[in-house]
């Protein structure tokens, strides 16, 4: 299981994501870069140039014709796949942290920052509707006055959008009335990560309390807790057998303080239905920040603080042992 270690970029991965077959590898940094890779051999497609600060979040619709990227310099960008042109700018008043198409790819949404004396807001901007871009006029804007949304995705059929946010809470938001469907509290702390099944039935949340759980799409029912030692970042679920994986470590600030052996900050595989750890794979110099699975299951990337991203494809008998068991 040699990784494919890809290296494009000067600061820590702050997300990793897959388009829908799975052959390309989005990845954005604290960099302004945007970079997109082939995930079957690890070449770099190319970049998406324009942003000016560290860029938070990356999607791609679901036939990978728009690329959707928010970044720390006050923008929400939308860009043309293949030819890496800019298509849309939205400025915004605090920086972008989530973004995400709906499953049409016709609808986007962003959340924003609470800084600098302004409030947090999610944004719906339909892109049939060009004057909506090009007067900055949503056609919903949902104020989080009393926590900051730090992860946030789409639901199933786009009828709805679930955040997470600092204070541990996640909320389901309506995409056509914008109102607040449910709310619940099952974190202690921030949220840092939500990811969705390939069925679009289930969700899995990376708290920084050290656990990831996971929940009903529709019901925000809790399911299952995954418990670890340190801060989860990331977590994703696997699209063809009941596994999770898990990225974390300590806190980027505290990793000097602290001796590890080189290389040793870990991925972690859960078993979805009995919570327990089988493995671990090491390899990142600092905390991974990102993990994704491919979506036919036979590989996954995971992206850290050291900047790197690797592309793990599975053993053999990582298949065969699943159908056994």
């Amino acid at each position: 299981m040699k990784p494919i270690l890809l290296q494009g970029h000067e600061r820590s991965i702050t997300q990793i994501k897959y388009n829908r077959e799975g052959d390309l590898l989005f990845t954005v940094a604290k960099d302004p870069i945007v970079n997109v890779w082939y995930s079957v051999n690890g070449e770099r497609l190319g970049t998406y140039n324009g942003h000016t600060g560290a860029v938070w979040c990356v999607d791609a619709d679901w036939d990978t014709r728009h690329v959707l990227t928010g970044s720390a310099d006050n923008s929400c960008r939308l860009w043309d796949c293949e030819t890496g042109k800019q298509l849309a700018l939205v400025k915004t008043s605090s920086a972008v942290r989530t973004c995400g198409f709906d499953f049409g790819g016709n609808i986007i949404m962003f959340s924003t920052d609470k800084q600098m004396g302004y409030q947090c807001f999610v944004s719906f901007f339909d892109l049939r509707d060009p004057s909506q871009i090009e007067n900055n006029e949503p056609y919903m804007k949902i104020p989080c006055s009393d926590s900051k949304i730090t992860s946030a995705v789409w639901g199933p059929l786009g009828e709805f959008i679930i955040a997470g946010h600092e204070n541990g809470e996640l909320n389901q938001f309506s995409a056509k009335s914008g109102e607040l469907l449910s709310n619940i509290k099952e974190h202690t702390k921030q949220i840092n990560d939500i990811q969705t099944s390939r069925d679009m039935t289930m969700f899995i949340t990376a708290s920084k309390d050290n656990t990831a759980k996971l929940f009903d799409c529709t019901s925000l029912k809790h399911l299952k807790t995954f418990r670890t030692e340190r801060p989860v970042n990331s977590a994703a679920l696997s699209p063809i057998f009941d596994h999770v994986v898990l990225g974390g470590g300590q806190e980027a600030m505290d990793v000097t303080t602290t001796s590890t052996r080189i290389g040793k900050f870990e991925a972690r595989f859960f078993h979805l239905a009995f919570e327990e750890e089988f493995g671990r794979v090491k390899g990142h110099f600092g905390p991974i920040n990102s993990v994704a699975f491919h979506p036919d299951g036979k590989s996954y990337s995971s992206g850290g603080e050291d900047g790197y991203v690797r592309i793990h494809y599975f053993d053999p008998q990582y298949f065969e042992f699943e159908f056994e068991a």
